[in-house]
């Protein structure tokens, strides 16, 4: 039995993981708990989080999404530059040819912004006491067909 054989024949082989996400604190925002906690709940769901840290410019961001090729990104906003932030992240997702990038945003966000938020190109926008199984699922399900979904390791 050759290599491709043992590995297409497991009937133990754990699932393949799930696509990349980028989880990303803009600006000035130093509080990442919640960040944190998400990040921990889509890692342990199967998908390869990349955390970039506090104090990210949406350029540094961008840049990430890139490198990592990541069809989905996550962005914490407590700062109340939601707004602004995401129309400087999603101008520089289009520059660098990746408008199919995913976006959900979490943080503290008015109500009243989300359709403006969504209007921008923004796929989910969590506020605060959000349940986080539910944050998961928007995650498979906004990357169920990307084409980045990587092959299980033999």
């Amino acid at each position: 039995m050759n290599s491709l054989q043992q590995c297409t024949d497991r009937s133990t082989a754990a699932p393949p993981p799930h696509a990349r996400v980028v989880i990303a604190k803009p600006d000035l925002d130093g509080h990442d708990r919640g960040a944190k906690v998400i990040a921990r709940a889509l890692r342990d769901s199967g998908f390869e989080v990349i955390y970039t840290g506090l104090h990210q410019t949406p350029e540094q961001i961008v840049s990430t999404v890139i490198a990592e090729d990541a069809p989905l990104l996550g962005l914490s906003v407590l700062s109340g530059a939601h707004l602004t932030i995401m129309k400087k992240v999603i101008k520089l997702l289009q520059q660098e040819g990746a408008a199919d990038v995913q976006i959900l945003v979490g943080g503290i966000i008015p109500e009243s912004d989300i359709p403006e938020l969504e209007a921008m190109g923004v796929d989910s926008v969590f506020t605060p006491g959000s349940d986080i199984s539910r944050i998961v699922e928007t995650a498979h399900r906004l990357t169920a067909t990307a084409n980045d979904i990587r092959e299980p390791a033999c």
